[in-house]
């Protein structure tokens, strides 16, 4: 069963047993009588209410904190629970006059790292680490340097435990970078098969149209010249073979004319895999039913475009949900992008819109960026497609049209 579980979830559990497990001493303290409380100048001294109250803050802060670990944005209030599930650790020590919290501190440094900065992670557990030594000099009759070194364990105990979750961490990002990479990859491959597909089919037109065209033509000028030379019964066979030869030429334009009409690449097929499981973030893709590209170069534009824009959302926007909104008509494709992030004053505008900007721009394409805090990011873009793509439509249509 525990195969099935990723490491997140399993970190998650792990840590709300050792909590649980935490309440065991804390339910004999509680129940003891209070002479019991007393072993070799060890002094218990336990208030129940805040103790459990601590007690039951950690539990819900950690459980809180850690779902979808990895998997959501961090935001300000998230930092504040980490502070407080730090502080109920002390609380518990304090109250309970032993070192338990010391213990909870293990299960707090194991999801520091998916919650904080590094060094602020590490300061942070030396610095509540530190804060228990009044616990042992009062609870445990140690002197302050002995306190201290049991401080300097428990902070050598939790560095481990910190590491550790340092390491996952790092494991989990390394496997969403090689997500994200195999979603460009499948995409660009999609792209790539529909390009050696219309390659293919145009290849197939032309030498329909060069080839065939050209011989069923001089095949019918000629019957057309022997059905003036013919007579009697070899004229009616001449007759019906010219009548033959400009049907199978007939048929062989009308061939090459669906084979030009159909050279288009499926950008459905293409831009679909970018938006599929995209961790912390929900992509709502609408494009149309029917949506072709005729030429490959502005299918790459619109492909890369589509990837920089939920990158952005992803490592820069704080968003989860991310709407992408594509429209075509004759001429122009239009995208529309929101997000639902926190949004800046300003739109910074660095390498990954400048690179946009310049893909759009060698094709008269636009990109216009709109912010406002707390409102997101908008992104609309405009790639037109009736330049040089319908002079070519148009002598694809003429070349078809034509005997030759």
């Amino acid at each position: 069963m525990l195969r099935d579980l990723n490491h997140n979830r399993l970190l998650r559990i792990a840590g709300l047993f050792t909590w649980a497990m935490i309440g065991l001493p804390l339910l004999m303290l509680s129940l003891a009588p209070v002479e019991q409380l007393t072993d070799g100048g060890m002094r218990l001294a336990l208030d129940s209410w805040p103790t459990w109250a601590a007690w039951a803050v950690f539990g819900m802060s950690y459980a809180w904190l850690t779902r979808g670990l990895g998997e959501r944005r961090i935001r300000a209030f998230d930092h504040l629970l980490v502070l407080l599930l730090a502080g109920s650790a002390i609380a518990i020590s304090y109250y309970s006059q032993s070192g338990l919290g010391s213990i909870l501190l293990m299960v707090v440094a194991c999801v520091l790292p998916w919650l904080l900065p590094l060094w602020v992670g590490v300061a942070l557990l030396v610095a509540c680490e530190f804060v228990i030594v009044p616990v042992y000099v009062r609870g445990f009759d140690f002197t302050w340097s002995e306190a201290v070194l049991q401080a300097a364990l428990y902070v050598g105990f939790t560095g481990f435990a910190f590491v550790t979750g340092f390491v996952g961490h790092q494991q989990a990002q390394a496997r969403e970078e090689q997500r994200r990479l195999n979603a460009e990859l499948r995409a660009t491959r999609a792209l790539l098969a529909e390009s050696v597909r219309v390659n293919e089919r145009t290849r197939i037109s032309r030498e329909l149209h060069d080839l065939l065209g050209h011989h069923l033509t001089a095949l019918s000028l000629n019957l057309e010249i022997a059905s003036h030379l013919a007579s009697g019964q070899a004229q009616e066979h001449v007759g019906q073979a010219q009548t033959l030869a400009k049907l199978l030429l007939s048929d062989v334009r009308e061939a090459v004319s669906q084979l030009r009409d159909d050279d288009a690449i499926d950008m459905r097929a293409t831009l679909l895999p970018l938006a599929e499981h995209v961790p912390s973030l929900q992509v709502d893709m609408q494009l149309p039913v029917q949506f072709v590209v005729d030429d490959p170069e502005r299918a790459h534009v619109l492909l890369r475009c589509t990837q920089e824009i939920i990158t952005n959302a992803v490592r820069h926007s704080g968003a989860s949900l991310l709407r992408l909104r594509y429209s075509q008509d004759r001429d122009t494709i239009r995208v529309d992008a929101r997000d639902d992030g926190r949004g800046a004053e300003a739109a910074r505008i660095g390498n990954g819109l400048t690179g946009m900007r310049e893909r759009l721009a060698a094709y008269g394409g636009t990109l216009q960026v709109e912010t406002a805090p707390g409102s997101g990011f908008v992104l609309k873009l405009e790639l037109p497609l009736a330049d040089a793509t319908g002079l070519r439509d148009a002598a694809r249509r003429g070349e078809a049209q034509s005997p030759a």
